[in-house]
């Protein structure tokens, strides 16, 4: 992986920067995409993808019911962590604008994808994702990157304290069984966020949660005696925290960490920091085209069919710019991920 010292060659001012976003090279990229027809709306595959993750959803519901007070329900739980993360994934289609070109449509999906099937605020989640998009790997602006438990750069190591710090030291080998506590936490700061600017609508989006919540507890707790029912809430959350974390993780972590001062135009921003992952058509249905996120942060808005696509344009013309272009398979890019969590935890171990 190159060395963002590297990667950062020279520093534009904002007005070169913002002439070369509007009149070069992404602008040049954007004209190929549009061209081949890549930005069009899909509305066949989604109206299959998302037909399917519903059907799965009552699927389970149906097994869960008439499974009753068994052990069995273990199987259960499993699946509907699986099934939770493909709600997670069609939120996120839903807030680009994948789906539906409008925002009513769009925002009215995503209600009832993450407020109410899933347990996440739908305002709180899309507005910490915006900025992501921004900034992403941006250790001042993106929200993804700050060291609220884990560090993600050198220089947050040296500056932790309290958890942060102590977690920081091992933080590598705690990241997947920190993983089991995502969905839990995507949940706590949902209703923390209630209150926040970050959600517009708080009492639509509070009382689409307590419904989800009240169904989801009553639901497990009158069907299954409380022994069970407290096993089956860890083995489905902490599945579908895990799965979350998998197709998330691969994305940007261990790729260059921008800091204050460093000036990059919008194309070299998405690219550097981002990774792809190879793996074809089970990856590409696992990861929801996120696997594609070069040309995902690029083009937020452009249906999941189009991505192969568009890798393969935004690759070659890559190549032109002399612009370094990252993708690996799933497996090497946690391990990526994990080496420079590993790596960037070193100056707290030394202190200890």
């Amino acid at each position: 992986m190159a060395n963002p010292t590297v990667l950062v060659e020279s520093l534009p001012t904002p007005a070169q920067e913002k002439d070369r976003e509007r009149g070069s090279d992404f602008s040049e990229l954007s004209r190929r995409i549009a061209g081949a027809g890549l930005l069009r709306r899909r509305p066949l595959y989604y109206t299959v993808r998302f037909g399917a993750v519903a059907l799965a959803l009552a699927g389970g519901v149906a097994a869960f019911v008439a499974l009753g007070d068994s052990w069995s329900q273990l199987f259960v739980a499993v699946a509907l962590a699986v099934v939770f993360g493909q709600l997670g994934l069609a939120a996120h289609d839903l807030a680009h604008r994948q789906v539906f070109t409008r925002r009513r449509p769009s925002e009215a999906g995503g209600l009832l994808a993450a407020n109410l099937l899933l347990g996440m605020s739908y305002g709180w989640w899309m507005n910490k994702h915006t900025r992501h998009h921004a900034n992403p790997n941006h250790e001042e602006k993106d929200p993804d990157v700050s060291p609220d438990i884990l560090v993600w750069s050198r220089g947050q190591a040296s500056r932790a304290t309290g958890l942060p710090r102590f977690i920081g030291k091992h933080q590598a080998a705690l990241f997947f069984p920190l993983l089991t506590l995502e969905g839990l936490n995507l949940s706590f700061n949902s209703f923390k966020a209630l209150g926040s600017r970050a959600v517009k609508r708080p009492v639509l989006e509070g009382t689409l949660l307590v419904v989800h919540f009240a169904v989801y507890f009553g639901g497990l707790f009158t069907v299954l005696s409380p022994g069970k029912a407290l096993v089956f809430l860890a083995v489905h959350q902490g599945l579908f925290g895990i799965y979350l974390g998998s197709v998330f993780a691969p994305n940007h972590k261990g790729m260059p960490m921008i800091e204050e001062g460093m000036r990059l135009d919008f194309l070299r921003r998405q690219v550097l920091t981002s990774r792809n992952v190879r793996g074809g058509a089970l990856i590409d249905a696992f990861m929801g085209g996120l696997n594609y996120q070069i040309e995902h942060h690029l083009f937020p808005s452009m249906p999941t069919p189009a991505l192969g696509r568009a890798q393969a344009i935004t690759e070659a013309y890559c190549a032109e710019l002399g612009v370094p272009y990252h993708q690996t398979g799933l497996l090497a890019s946690h391990r990526e991920a994990l080496r420079h969590m590993r790596s960037v935890g070193e100056p707290l171990r030394a202190a200890s």
